[in-house]
């Protein structure tokens, strides 16, 4: 399994914006084939923060996300509300098991 952690910082005003933009995406994105998890949140320890968690099935499935259309039209809408570069950590992950 796929697990990528994208942290990024926009202009505090520009907050709820980008947040928007991510939440608008939930339903293609867990649309998506192997998409297990797709989580946008704001980093309350971070004026401006923005996070998403991902997992993904396998490293292809999140390969084609960073390939659609979607992922482009985000990135077109939140680059421009970035203070600085996105930090996206990616790790392969087995699961042991489930919590409940």
């Amino acid at each position: 399994m796929r697990l990528a952690h994208l942290t990024f910082t926009v202009r505090p005003e520009a907050q709820d914006e980008a947040l928007g933009v991510l939440l608008d995406e939930v339903p293609n994105v867990r649309g998506m084939e192997g998409c297990v998890a797709f989580i946008p949140f704001i980093d309350p320890t971070t004026s401006g923060g923005i996070g998403v968690m991902h997992e993904w099935a396998t490293a292809d499935d999140f390969a084609a996300y960073l390939a659609s259309p979607t992922f482009a039209a985000s990135g077109a809408r939140l680059f421009p509300l970035m203070t600085q570069e996105p930090d996206s950590r990616r790790f392969q992950a087995e699961l042991v098991a489930p919590a409940n």
